[in-house]
């Protein structure tokens, strides 16, 4: 029954704001598109949510509605006169499929081809068994260690993907230590708490980053290694405050603890051609100023050479996440959607702003975010919330204290990636939650202190970028 609600609630809501009147909307000049663009944004909203169907299948939804309600090629009858202002303007067929193949798309492609070739051969495996060897087995160090290298692993694959990989790293670990010990939580939830820091460091560690690149770069350029000058200090800052907060809540009885990791590099032209590809692309990300390419067309040079080589086979490319894309892709599309039909600069006109102070609306808009972002897909709350964000943050004056337009962008983006409250807030903490070895209300502590902190923090790194124009073209 649950089920079948879940899927009635939104179609009925779409249905219902496809024919209601235009002036229950109280905007006033609302188009026919933009009437048809409020009745699909709320469908998708209500999807992502409710999760009647996979959130990767809303984002197909999405793109089809607008094909069909939206598109110069939609159907003939639902399309109006050429040029009519009530009815409003139209996307072209070529925006919309576009979106499929966005260099968003194709900058994440680049990572799962890097994630793919790193786990095949166990790259990752042997970087975390060499990188946690200065840790020692004091375990607030190794706890200390897991949450660096889970996030270093997050800045460049999926935070999904690195969990699953540490968690199952960690089970040698846990196994040693005593039934009912504290130390077992932190243990576990120090694998989550990694990547979803982690992935806020780098444009292609999380789909929030990806999704809010593209409304950066209407507003000004900025480099692979621009966002990591930022990004990264603010994730070493928020890893340490979650280590002493782990340490402080879930402190382990045992005096040391030992990672029981084996294998090594290993051999042949294959392997080492992974091993040099990886870390040439790296570096490339990081260092876009001086080559001239951008993160793109950087992110396209492994997927070549891995296919080319076949390091990356046909059946393995079929393993790669897929769904991801499709996501993202559908993110964008009602992006296009609300920002070329003018129903974002419609909707933001409406809001009474102008009677906000500028950082009251970054903060608003940051805790707002944050609370969608416990309680449905970070992706899905980026989706929704970002091309409104991007609109107005192109209209707001009096932010230049807090980065400007920029600001207000990586602020919403940040706060969608620090909801970590709840299993259901993120596929690592689901991940986490399924071992059985974390209780929600423990996970839940950890999240909303993470969560406010996190929010507090990006006001400061705001702060010091408006400061010492670090993000300056």
């Amino acid at each position: 029954m649950k089920k079948i609600l879940s899927l009635v609630i939104p179609v009925l809501a779409f249905f219902c704001l496809l024919n209601v009147p235009a002036e229950w909307f109280h905007m006033p000049g609302l188009t026919v598109v933009e009437q048809r663009l409020i009745a699909i944004f709320f469908l998708a909203a209500l999807c992502w949510i409710l999760e009647p169907i996979p959130i990767f299948a809303t984002s197909v939804l999405v793109i089809v509605l607008e094909l069909l309600l939206l598109s110069n090629k939609g159907l003939i009858f639902l399309r109006g006169a050429a040029g009519d202002p009530a009815f409003g303007k139209v996307l072209t067929y070529q925006s919309i499929m576009a979106t499929f193949a966005s260099p968003i798309i194709m900058l994440f492609m680049g990572g799962f081809f890097l994630a793919m070739a790193a786990t095949k051969y166990r790259l990752d495996i042997n970087l975390a068994r060499v990188l946690l060897k200065p840790f020692g087995s004091r375990p607030h160090m190794v706890m200390l260690g897991l949450l660096l290298i889970t996030a270093i692993f997050s800045m460049f694959m999926s935070n999904t993907a690195t969990a699953a990989m540490m968690l199952a790293i960690l089970a040698p670990v846990l196994s040693v230590l005593p039934e009912g010990d504290r130390g077992r939580t932190a243990f576990v939830l120090a694998i989550p708490v990694g990547a979803n820091i982690g992935g806020m460091a780098t444009p292609i560690g999380t789909p929030p980053n990806a999704i809010a690149l593209k409304y950066i770069l209407d507003i000004q350029p900025i480099s692979f290694g621009q966002w990591m000058l930022f990004g990264v200090p603010y994730v070493i800052v928020l890893l340490f405050i979650a280590w002493v907060l782990l340490a402080w809540l879930f402190p382990s009885k045992e005096k040391s603890v030992r990672l029981s990791i084996t294998g090594e590099f290993q051999r042949g032209w294959r392997a080492n051609l992974v091993y040099i590809t990886f870390g040439l692309t790296v570096l490339l990300w990081m260092f876009g100023g001086l080559h001239g390419m951008n993160s793109e067309v950087v992110a396209m040079i492994p997927v070549a050479v891995f296919v080319c080589t076949g390091i990356v086979t046909k059946k393995e490319l079929k393993e790669i996440s897929w769904d991801v894309l499709w996501l993202v892709a559908g993110g964008l599309a009602l992006g296009l959607a609300l920002e070329k039909t003018g129903l974002a600069a419609r909707m933001v006109a409406s809001i009474p702003f102008a009677t906000f102070a500028p950082v009251m609306v970054l903060v608003v808009a940051s805790v707002v975010t944050l609370l969608m972002a416990n309680f449905m897909s970070h992706t899905a709350t980026a989706n929704l919330l970002l091309p409104i964000m991007a609109v107005l943050a192109a209209g707001l004056s009096g932010l230049d204290s807090m980065g400007g337009p920029l600001g207000l962008i990586l602020g919403v983006t940040f706060a969608a990636s620090l909801g970590m409250t709840l299993p259901i807030s993120t596929p690592p903490n689901a991940l986490a939650s399924s071992t059985g070895m974390v209780e929600t209300p423990d996970m839940a502590k950890v999240g909303v202190v993470i969560g406010i902190v996190g929010v507090l923090l990006t006001m400061v790194m705001l702060w010091i970028i408006a400061g010492t124009g670090i993000l300056k073209p």
